[in-house]
């Protein structure tokens, strides 16, 4: 029996009906270089080709602009299918992305310190 909002992929007793590698037709390698934090928004326009439900999920999901790895958690995926699928809406024009910003330097001493500080103190 489908858990409300899961839809017909999930099922309570045997779990994911469709296979992840299934998802991304077997494919491994996405076609366009995406980053955990990489930036994924969908464009408005309709993607050309043809769509599976994830990927529908995934442009649903990509209204706002989202981190590879936040969709990937969202659809329940592994990531490396969930790049593949992201991929393939670039691809159709269906979304856009954009790599990861950071605003600190992550050598940055100070920055390090506060963060094993912070470790030191949780344990």
């Amino acid at each position: 029996m489908a858990t409300a909002g899961d839809g017909p992929w999930l099922d309570d007793a045997a779990g994911r009906l469709v296979r992840p590698f299934t998802v991304s037709d077997g494919r491994t390698r996405p076609t366009v270089e995406l980053d955990l934090m990489s930036q994924v928004m969908a464009t408005g326009a309709t993607p050309f080709g043809y769509l599976g439900p994830e990927h529908a999920q995934a442009l649903e999901l990509c209204r706002a602009p989202l981190p590879v790895a936040e969709v990937a958690a969202h659809l329940k995926l592994p990531l490396a299918v969930t790049k593949v699928l992201l991929a393939d809406l670039v691809d159709s024009g269906g979304l856009t992305t954009k790599p990861p910003v950071f605003d600190h330097n992550p050598t940055d001493r100070a920055l390090l310190e506060a963060v094993l500080d912070g470790l030191r103190r949780q344990l």
